[in-house]
């Protein structure tokens, strides 16, 4: 084939293929990830941007129209850090698309250009990885151009560089040498370039799903301590960002940190312990449109050092200490908060101390969402390279969208999941997560794990006490009415929930200590009747009124809570603080 240039169709098609292509390594690509932290998730971070290109790049009237709508696309659906230094690489490759046609020398010029812009997004590059390939093969290009013929021979000499290079990654990195592998990364730009080929030749790349073959798989002792322990990530948007200031602002904060983009639009990644911290900072200076938040240790757990055959998902609203989430290695994913016309993931991006202080003084209230459910699919997309069972336990469907979401993201997956609604909120849900984990850690199969936690729901259930109505009736749980009506009667409801899982007042008390008399007088009914297995107290900031019920509860049931912990930020939002809670599941009737 003698293709002497790239003109619009070649173009699109060729940036198609190589995103085709590199979808199809994602699994192999997650397996061999040790760099820069071996969270496993390169593929699946890589594998989100290729989708994003072929799901919203357009083929535009001209070559400079149509990469400029892949770099845009690219950006937008950037993960992880390769995703992103490859997302700013393809925006640094349409900067130098002029023309109607794309011929040898231009192609050299412009992947030159690519290269540069992907290092100067790096805070601290590292060689070894994705920019050390780009490089070899932006000079393979620069040094072949003058002797080939046609586009295809060039690339396919800049290819064979391109190749070896990454044989030699292990040589540059001590972490690939030591593990055996080529950089994840760079694989997967070597991966496009391959796709990429292909299109130059007249051929096709089929999607293929990829087997998982854990027997291949890195297997990797320990995380470093000196590893920060979240991948954070932003898309933000304002006016006349100087992306080198950002980096500076940004970088005292964490490492791995790539700043890529326009001076509109900006995709940023850092591994910290605060993201809370990151968002914050960016809060301040430019509207966040998009966050992303992974937690690498779990990931790092998933991929090299798995407890239990099933893995075990909830919701940031099932109150759970953090130490349990990480003894029983749960997946936890944050409800969004919408906040001051910015997006926040709870207990995440912003905890319940910082929040406290706002409520108070927040002129539109916050509201929340249910997770996004691409951030879901690819969520799961990670997950299902190591799992091949998942349970899945979820706020009450009555209460939140947050059980839809789960059910529409896993219906992609063929491997064995179950969402379950768990009809319950904060610690009530938080104690079935717990039992679903001590069931797994038992390693029950699968069905009697899930059968056992669909007969549970019913025997579990929470007790709220508010303090006050006003935050239920800015956050929309109760009508303005009932607010005036229970300010002048001075009211003190106790909230509960349903058997179909929908909340309820369950008694009203015209003070705390009679609300407090009406929750006692249940739990000493049950625990007579069927008794208690166990129980937890949370609370909203009301740590006197919790070590008060943990002192009343231990005493009457003869046995100390499971935990008691300050709540989420989406439940503290309509409970307000002040508030404390009970929650139980009871046994079976004696």
């Amino acid at each position: 084939m003698s293709t002497h240039v790239l003109n619009n169709d070649l173009l699109y098609q060729s940036f198609m293929l190589g995103a085709k292509n590199v979808i199809n390594e994602k699994n192999h690509l997650n397996q061999i990830n040790v760099f820069p932290v071996p969270d496993g998730d390169t593929g699946t971070n890589l594998a989100s941007m290729m989708h994003s290109i072929l799901n919203h790049a357009k083929k535009g009237e001209t070559p400079k129209d149509t990469i400029q709508s892949i770099a845009d696309a690219a950006i937008i659906g950037a993960r992880g850090n390769s995703g992103i230094i490859f997302a700013e690489y393809i925006h640094g490759f349409s900067k130098e698309i002029l023309n109607d046609v794309v011929d040898g020398e231009t192609l050299a010029k412009t992947a030159e250009h690519a290269t540069n812009s992907a290092y100067q997004a790096i805070a601290v590059p590292v060689e070894g990885t994705m920019i050390t390939v780009m490089k070899a093969w932006s000079n393979a290009l620069k040094n072949f151009v003058k002797a080939s013929t046609n586009l295809v021979d060039l690339f396919s000499s800049a290819y064979q560089v391109a190749k070896e290079e990454l044989e030699k990654t292990p040589e540059k990195l001590e972490v690939l040498k030591k593990n055996k592998v080529v950089d994840a990364g760079a694989k997967g730009f070597v991966s496009f370039i391959e796709g990429f080929e292909k299109a130059l030749k007249g051929e096709q790349v089929d999607m293929v799903e990829q087997s998982i073959d854990m027997a291949s798989s890195v297997h990797v002792d320990h995380l470093e301590d000196s590893q920060y322990r979240y991948c954070t990530e932003a898309l933000i948007k304002g006016q006349n960002f100087d992306l080198d200031h950002l980096r500076k602002q940004l970088l005292p904060l964490g490492d791995s940190l790539v700043v890529a983009g326009t001076a509109s639009v900006v995709r940023i990644h850092i591994h910290t312990n605060h993201p809370e911290v990151v968002f914050e900072h960016l809060d301040g200076i430019a509207t966040i449109m998009e966050q992303k938040v992974d937690d690498m240790k779990k990931q790092f757990e998933a991929a090299n050092h798995r407890k239990y055959k099933i893995a075990l998902v909830t919701d940031s609203i099932a109150d759970l200490p953090v130490s349990m989430i990480d003894q029983y290695q749960i997946h936890q994913i944050p409800i969004n908060l919408h906040m001051n016309e910015t997006n926040y993931y709870d207990k995440v991006t912003i905890q319940s101390s910082r929040f406290y202080k706002m409520m108070d003084s927040i002129e539109v209230y916050p509201t929340s969402s249910q997770p996004n459910v691409k951030a879901l699919e690819n969520f799961f997309s990670f997950l299902t390279t190591y799992y091949s069972e998942i349970i899945v336990l979820t706020v009450s469907e009555k209460m939140s969208g947050t059980y839809h979401a789960f059910m529409e993201a896993t219906s992609k997956f063929t491997q064995k999941i179950k969402v379950i609604n768990s009809k319950q909120n904060s610690g009530a849900e938080g104690l079935l997560v717990l039992k679903a984990a001590e069931l797994i850690a038992l390693d029950l199969p699968f069905d009697d794990v899930v059968k056992q936690l669909e007969d549970l729901t019913a025997k579990t259930k929470i007790l709220v006490s508010v303090k006050t109505l006003k935050y239920m009736v800015r956050s929309g749980r109760v009508s303005k009415v009932t607010g005036v009506i229970g300010k002048l009667l001075n009211l003190k409801p106790v909230v509960s929930i349903d058997e179909e899982g929908q909340g309820i007042i369950f008694a009203k008390g015209l003070s705390l200590s009679s609300s407090n008399q009406k929750i006692r007088q249940h739990i000493e009914k049950v625990h007579q009747t069927y008794g208690i297995e166990r129980y937890a107290i949370v609370h909203a900031n009301a740590k006197d009124r919790a070590d008060d019920y943990e002192a009343v509860y231990t005493k009457l049931l003869g046995m100390k809570p499971s935990y008691v912990m300050d709540i989420s930020t989406v439940v503290a939002m309509s409970a307000g603080i002040g508030t404390v809670a009970i929650a139980y599941i009871r046994k079976d009737q004696s």
